[in-house]
C-alpha cells in the first residue's frame, strides 16, 4: 500500500502550517523502527562479541541487560513519543521541562552520528562498485596499488609466510580505498572517489526524508526488508560451505569462566544500548507519528524480539563463512574473526573471494551493508528534522521550508564528513565513533531518563498514560525497572566504564595523541553538557524562588486535548495531561 499522510482537518495551504502527519499503517511504523534499530551492529558487532565473550554464555548478561534496561527504555521512549505526539525535544519539554536537556543531548548525538555513520556507507558503495569487475580487485596482487609484500593467501597457511607479508584484501582496503596515512597528524587531501560515493549516499538519504513521514514510510518497505533477503541468501550459502560447522561451534561454544570477567558484562550492556537505539531520540520521534491508541506495548516486544533474533541469526551467517575461510587457509578461526569495519571490509571480502562466483556474493553482501546502514541513517535524520520542526513549527512547517532546512543540514554534514575521506580520515572516523555516541554518554542519558520518568513524573503516572492509550497497563515490572533496576544497572555500568577507561587505540595500533583525545571528549561534552546547561537556563528563566522554580519545572506543562491529527478521524480521546483521567470520547466534527 502506498504511504499516505492522514489529513483530517484543514488541508495545508500556502502560508499555512503543514500537518505533522501520521503513519498510514502499523506496518510503516514497525518497518521504520526496525530499520532504525537493526543496523550494522547486529551484523558485525554482536556475533564477534558473542564469540569473544564465551559463546553461548554471553547470552546470560545480554538477556539480563535486555530485560532490565533494553525493553523498559525502549517502551519508555516509544510510548513517550506516542503520548505527546512530539519529537525528542518537545516530548521532554512537555513531560518534565527540567529534563528537556535530554532531548537536546539526544539530537546532538544524532547530528554527530549522521556525520560519521554515513561514511561507512560510502566505503560499502565503493566496494559494491568494485564488485562488478571480472576479477575482484582484492583477490589478487596484480593491481597498481599492490606492493612487493603482497601475497595471495588463498590455500596458504599464513604461519608459513613472512612476517612482512600482507594480503591483497588489506592492501585494497588501506592503499586503494582509504589511501591510509601513517599518522593521525597527517590528514592529506580529499579522496575524490570516496567523496563522490559519500555525495551519492547523501543524495539518496535526502530524497528518503525530504517529504517527512510521507516519503520515509514508502522507502522503509524496501530498506527494512531487503537486508533480510540478503541475510537469508548469505546464511544459506554460508552453512553449505566446508568448515561452516567449525565456525558455528566457535560462535556458540560456551565458556563459563568468561562470566567472571567484568568486561563481558560491559560489552553486553553497551551492545544493548547501541543496537536498540536507546537515548538517541529516534524512537520518540518515530512513536510520535502513531495514532494515539496504537498498542505500542505489544509493538515494543515484537521489535525487541526481532532485533535480538536478527543479531543471533546474523552470527550463523558470519561465522559459517569465517569457518570456511579458516579451513581454506589452515588457520584457527580466532585468527580471522574480527569486528566492525575489519569484518565488513577485510575478513568477509577475503572469504567471498574464495567462493565460486565471488562477484555475486560480494554484491549481495555489500548491498546488505548499504541497506542496513541506509535506513538507520535516514530514519535518524528524520528524527532530527521532526524535533526541529516541533520546536519551531511556524518557521519550518511551511511550504518548502522543511526541504530547504534538510538540504542545509545534509550539506553541512557532508562537508564535515569530507574530513573522513582523506588519507587520515579513518582516524577521524574512529575518534567520532568512540566519543560522539559513546557508551558512557548513553548510560548517563539512560539514568536521567529513568529518574525523570520513574521519580519526578512518576512511574505509576506514566503507566496510566500508557493505559489511556492502549486500554491496559503494562506489567508492574516496568515500573520497578524505571524506578530502581534500570538506573542502578546503568550507574554501575557507567562507573565501571570510567574506572577501566583506557586511551583509544586507532588503526594500525596508533595510540590517539592528546589533542585527538581532547577533541573526542569535546564531542562527548557537546551533547552531555546540554543536560546541566538546559537545567540551569530553565531555572534562571523561571519566575519565583528556587523551590517554586523546581516545582514548576518538574511538572508537565498544560496540554490541550489531542487533535484529529493525533487520533482517528472518527473519534478523539480527550484528557487532561495533569490529572491523566480520560474523559468520555466524543464524536469528531469535521
Amino acid at each position: 500500500m502506498c504511504s499516505q499522510v492522514r489529513r483530517v482537518r484543514g488541508q495545508a495551504e500556502d502560508g499555512r502550517l503543514q500537518d505533522r502527519g501520521q503513519w498510514a499503517s502499523k506496518a510503516e511504523f514497525l518497518l521504520a523502527v526496525a530499520g532504525q534499530i537493526i543496523g550494522l551492529g547486529n551484523v558485525w558487532r554482536f556475533p564477534y562479541l558473542c564469540y569473544k565473550n564465551g559463546g553461548g554464555v554471553f547470552f546470560v548478561p545480554y538477556m539480563l541487560f535486555l530485560v532490565v534496561c533494553g525493553v523498559p527504555l525502549f517502551l519508555l521512549e516509544t510510548a513517550l513519543g506516542q503520548f505527546t505526539s512530539l519529537g525528542g525535544v518537545g516530548a521532554w519539554m512537555k513531560i518534565c521541562p527540567l529534563f528537556a536537556g535530554l532531548g537536546f543531548a539526544s539530537q546532538m548525538m544524532i547530528l554527530h552520528s549522521c556525520v560519521y555513520y554515513i561514511v561507512i556507507l560510502a566505503w560499502a558503495l565503493f566496494y559494491l562498485c568494485s564488485s562488478f569487475q571480472t576479477r575482484l580487485p582484492w583477490s589478487h596482487c596484480n593491481n597498481t596499488w599492490n606492493t612487493d609484500s603482497c601475497v595471495g593467501f588463498d590455500g596458504h597457511n599464513t604461519s608459513d609466510l613472512s612476517e612482512n607479508a600482507t594480503s591483497p584484501v588489506i592492501e585494497f582496503w588501506e592503499r586503494e580505498v582509504l589511501d591510509l596515512s601513517a599518522s593521525v597528524d597527517h590528514l592529506g587531501s580529499v579522496n575524490w572517489r570516496l567523496a563522490l560515493c559519500l555525495l551519492l549516499v547523501w543524495i539518496v538519504c535526502y530524497f528518503c526524508v525530504w517529504k517527512g513521514v510521507k516519503s520515509t514510510g514508502k522507502v522503509v518497505y524496501v530498506t527494512a526488508t531487503f537486508p533480510y533477503v540478503m541475510l537469508l541468501v548469505l546464511l544459506i550459502r554460508g552453512v553449505s560451505l566446508p568448515g561452516a560447522v567449525d565456525g558455528i561451534i566457535y560462535y556458540l561454544k560456551p565458556n563459563h569462566k568468561r562470566l567472571m570477567d567484568p568486561q563481558v558484562w560491559m560489552d553486553a550492556g553497551t551492545q544493548i544500548f547501541f543496537s536498540y537505539g536507546i537515548c538517541l531520540g529516534s524512537l520518540t520521534a518515530l512513536g510520535s507519528y502513531n495514532k494515539f491508541n496504537n498498542d505500542c506495548y505489544k509493538d515494543c516486544f515484537r521489535l525487541c524480539l526481532l532485533n535480538s533474533s536478527t543479531s543471533f541469526i546474523a552470527g550463523f551467517a558470519i561465522f559459517s563463512v569465517l569457518g570456511f575461510m579458516a579451513k581454506e587457509q589452515g588457520v584457527d578461526i580466532a585468527d580471522v574473526a574480527q569486528s566492525g569495519p575489519g569484518l565488513a571490509f577485510i575478513a568477509y571480502p577475503r572469504a567471498v573471494s574464495m567462493m565460486p562466483v565471488p562477484q555475486l556474493w560480494a554484491v549481495c553482501f555489500f548491498l546488505m551493508i548499504l541497506m542496513l546502514g541506509l535506513d538507520t541513517q535516514f530514519v535518524s535524520l528524520e528524527a532530527l528534522m521532526m524535533s526541529v520542526s516541533d520546536l519551531y513549527p511556524a518557521l519550518v512547517r511551511r511550504r518548502h521550508r522543511r526541504e530547504i532546512l534538510l538540504l542545509i543540514v545534509c550539506s553541512i554534514c557532508f562537508l564535515i564528513g569530507l574530513l573522513m575521506v582523506t588519507p587520515g580520515g579513518l582516524y577521524v572516523f574512529q575518534i567520532y565513533d568512540h566519543f560522539s555516541c559513546s557508551g558512557a554518554s548513553l548510560l548517563l542519558l539512560s539514568v536521567c531518563q529513568s529518574v525523570a520518568i520513574g521519580w519526578i513524573y512518576g512511574a505509576d503516572r506514566f503507566s496510566n498514560d500508557i493505559k489511556a492509550m492502549i486500554g491496559y497497563q503494562p506489567l508492574c515490572s516496568f515500573r520497578l525497572c524505571w524506578r530502581y533496576l534500570t538506573p542502578a544497572v546503568c550507574i554501575g555500568t557507567f562507573g565501571f566504564s570510567l574506572i577501566f577507561w583506557s586511551p583509544l587505540t586507532l588503526a594500525n595500533g596508533v595510540t590517539a595523541p592528546g589533542w585527538a583525545t581532547a577533541m573526542g571528549w569535546t564531542l562527548t561534552l557537546s551533547s552531555v553538557s546540554l543536560l546541566p546547561l538546559w537545567a540551569v537556563y530553565s531555572l534562571m528563566n523561571t519566575p519565583g524562588n528556587l523551590q517554586q522554580r523546581l516545582c514548576l519545572l518538574c511538572r508537565p506543562t498544560q496540554d490541550s486535548p489531542p487533535t484529529d491529527e493525533h487520533l482517528s478521524a472518527a473519534m478523539r480521546l480527550t484528557f487532561d495531561l495533569r490529572t491523566k483521567k480520560p474523559k468520555e470520547p466524543i464524536k469528531d466534527v469535521v
